[in-house]
């Protein structure tokens, strides 16, 4: 008690606190809630019971390190009751070479959402050879539940091997739903989609849209960094475009409250959320059901060890309890 005391007042003026650092997104209500308890927090999300709204946004894979990353993730989802989206599985359509790299249902469990990932352009590719079939026994050999679409147009032209997209990705998602019985997820990989974009994709009977949005991991940035000839950097302005994934929360709100045609269910909203209080507004802020995704911070700590990572998302869950009982969003 005396330490504690005297730390108080050595730490005093230290704790000052400036108006313009005060985090203005929240009204904090003291006098309404007691501090949190274990209890079970159980929600249904993508079809399935979960107990921590933060997803595992889709990350590395056929890398040497790809294995012992998505193993730690999925351990951590199993632990922590949450969801997880692989890397891009292109590599498994033609060869299992790297097929344990992905191979985890049985470490996260059945119980929990595992989404394959593929990109918009080998999606094309396979239809235009009329071979859906692989992506179907893609996800099956996963034991996957569903399957992710990154759509990702700037880092395929900025990318020395890209490949183009000959058709509208909508065209090729719409081709694909009337094709497969799982359900799909629609995602961009760091620079989110623009309004017109999100219409068209909550227009589709998607399961979920997750944002990947300007403000967290950027791909287009991160080709510009791996290839430094003068003529690609001339593109360098695009790795400028983007939004924000509360722009994107905003519209998708303002789509929900005008449009009778949307069909999709869940949004996951990714990119630039850099802790639990992020996560906990445009959650909060979210008319659709909403969890939230990171992915460079997950992969951080799950390069390194288990525990590192596991101590992390521990902080996070005791983050958005804490933000539950206590904090009321500013609409």
């Amino acid at each position: 008690m005396t330490d504690r005391k005297k730390d108080h007042i050595e730490l005093a003026f230290r704790s000052q606190m400036k108006d313009a650092l005060m985090d203005e997104r929240f009204n904090y209500e003291p006098m309404l809630s007691s501090h949190p308890k274990e209890d079970d927090t159980t929600f249904t999300f993508l079809g399935k019971d979960l107990q921590t709204p933060i997803w595992v946004s889709s990350m590395t894979g056929g890398t040497e390190l790809a294995g012992k990353i998505n193993q730690n993730l999925a351990r951590a989802c199993a632990e922590f009751g949450m969801g997880m989206g692989l890397g891009s599985c292109r590599s498994l359509l033609n060869s299992d070479e790297n097929f344990s790299d992905f191979d985890v249902r049985s470490i996260i469990g059945d119980d929990l959402p595992l989404y394959a990932n593929l990109g918009i352009c080998q999606l094309e590719e396979l239809i235009q050879k009329k071979k859906v079939s692989k992506i179907i026994g893609l996800v099956g050999r996963l034991r996957a539940d569903g399957l992710i679409i990154h759509v990702n147009p700037l880092q395929e032209w900025l990318q020395p091997e890209g490949d183009q997209i000959k058709q509208s990705p909508i065209e090729s998602l719409e081709y694909l739903l009337e094709e497969v019985d799982f359900p799909i997820i629609v995602k961009e990989v760091g620079q989110g989609m623009g309004p017109e974009s999100l219409r068209a994709l909550l227009h589709l009977p998607l399961q979920a849209i997750e944002f990947a949005a300007f403000g967290g991991t950027n791909f287009a940035k991160i080709e510009l960094m791996r290839n430094p000839d003068s003529q690609t950097q001339l593109f360098e302005p695009l790795a400028q475009i983007g939004h924000s994934a509360s722009q994107m929360m905003d519209w998708v709100n303002e789509i929900l409250a005008t449009d009778d045609q949307v069909k999709c269910k869940e949004v996951i909203i990714s990119g630039g959320i850099q802790n639990f209080l992020d996560g906990y507004y445009l959650m909060e802020k979210s008319n659709l059901p909403a969890i939230y995704g990171q992915a460079s911070v997950l992969l951080k700590y799950a390069k390194e060890s288990y525990e590192e990572l596991r101590a992390y998302l521990e902080s996070q869950r005791k983050g958005l309890q804490l933000a539950k009982s206590f904090l009321r969003i500013r609409k």
